[in-house]
């Protein structure tokens, strides 16, 4: 939800600022090319003041002074005119030594121009004819004091936009991270779907997500109805064919097979291989039980219980020792990982004389699972041996094979890593690494 909030946040600055940008340089180019309008229009009414104040004297043409504006009178007042016609040239008292440029066609001048004391004029040339003769009237303006206030007009817009700009951002984030919050929570209880801490995600949600919440809810349901039905259709099954088992196990007395000992052998390992594999299937179907979907492993309501289903089924000569930090979580699905590890002990059972051993530690990326006997062990050389299915070392000891090479399966549907060691009991060790998961 975090980069969701920052890619919106990014994308909103970029267009805020693209749009900021170009409206602010439009309007100021807008404003000051009015601004600039406004004051060409004054300069044109003080070019026809000045050709008003043109007369008939006794020498020609002269140029009344005293319809003159006092800011022409005043030094670098910054209001300056220069008028010529034929041979004869007026500037104003204003421009003092200065010369006022004079513009090459009539009109306002596009470009400011240099003036006196380091000032930036506005020009405008009008010709005219007075008393049949032609006259040139240049007329300025000081631009720096209108320009400096529009500096300072831009730097207050400028603090004004960035002042909207982080309101806007601030109450961005608010109704995005209020928009989200349905979508957080949902990703939160999808974790506690993951963690087996619900079966269901909450249906009271905003109306858009209520079509995504029912197919997920929908999913489950579904999910959950067929594991259902598959664990009762495999008990009912095993229930099928425990009586025929039965049956097949006293027609083994018969004294019709007694002359046939081989055959009576074979006949006894592979009913005990159904009878072994159809336990262990219905056993897993229990343990499943009614457990949530993607329930994690908890160690201290789990382990308790299969070390002592293990030491009723191998007795009580057996010493099951436990080494886990207590509150201990695998992020593991409970029925796969109760598998595993009765899968281990109960292997390590098989060939233990007196104590077994069980450590679970959880280290620095993920958790460590070591289980020993004190049994005779197994060379090194035949380790790769006792990972195939069906494979046994001793044909004097109960079981099939099946066990280590599930375990095998297992881990690395995992992505983990198992190996066989020589434990400090004097027997096998097997030692198992597992990458923590991450929600």
């Amino acid at each position: 939800m975090k980069s969701i909030q920052r890619r919106l946040s990014i994308g909103l600055v970029s267009v805020l600022l693209v749009a900021g940008l170009v409206v602010s340089q439009v309007s100021f180019w807008l404003f000051e090319n009015g601004l600039q309008r406004y004051l060409e229009s004054g300069l044109q009414n003080d070019s026809e003041n000045l050709l008003a104040a043109l007369i008939r004297g006794s020498q020609g043409l002269q140029l009344d002074e005293r319809r003159l504006s006092p800011a022409y009178q005043r030094p670098f007042s910054g209001h300056y005119f220069s008028i010529e016609f034929g041979d004869t040239h007026w500037r104003s008292r204003s421009l003092w030594d200065a010369q006022l440029p004079r513009p090459s066609q009539p009109g306002p001048d596009s470009t400011l121009q240099p003036g006196p004391e380091g000032q930036m004029l506005l020009l405008l040339r009008s010709d005219y004819q007075r008393f049949g003769q032609p006259v040139s009237i240049t007329v300025a303006q000081d631009y720096t004091p209108i320009r400096e206030s529009f500096k300072q007009v831009q730097r207050i817009g400028l603090g004004i936009g960035i002042l909207t700009l982080m309101i806007i951002l601030l109450i961005q984030r608010l109704t995005v991270r209020r928009a989200l919050r349905p979508l957080e929570t949902a990703r939160k209880q999808i974790v506690q779907l993951q963690s087996g801490q619900r079966s269901q995600l909450d249906a009271r949600v905003p109306l858009e997500l209520e079509p995504l919440v029912t197919q997920i809810n929908d999913l489950l349901a579904h999910t959950e109805d067929t594991l259902k039905r598959s664990r009762n259709a495999l008990g009912n099954l095993g229930h099928a064919l425990k009586t025929p088992l039965a049956v097949l196990y006293s027609s083994l007395n018969d004294k019709r097979l007694e002359d046939c000992p081989d055959l009576q052998q074979r006949l006894r390992e592979q009913l005990e291989h159904i009878q072994q594999r159809m336990s262990r299937e219905l056993n897993r179907a229990r343990l499943a039980g009614d457990a949530l979907p993607g329930a994690q492993f908890d160690a201290d309501a789990e382990l308790s219980v299969l070390l002592s289903t293990l030491g009723m089924i191998h007795g009580d000569h057996l010493e099951l020792k436990l080494n886990a930090s207590p509150g201990l979580h695998m992020p593991w699905d409970r029925e796969d990982m109760l598998e595993l590890l009765g899968n281990l002990l109960d292997n390590a059972c098989k060939w233990a004389d007196a104590q077994v051993e069980l450590t679970i530690r959880q280290a620095s990326n993920g958790f460590i699972i070591e289980v020993q006997d004190d049994g005779p062990g197994i060379p090194e050389a035949e380790h790769d041996q006792v990972f195939s299915r069906g494979t046994r070392l001793d044909e004097q000891t109960s079981g099939h094979g099946l066990g280590l090479g599930i375990v095998r399966d297992i881990v690395e549907a995992w992505g983990g890593e198992m190996q066989l060691e020589t434990g400090t009991l004097g027997g096998l060790q097997v030692v198992i690494k597992l990458q923590g998961r991450k929600h």
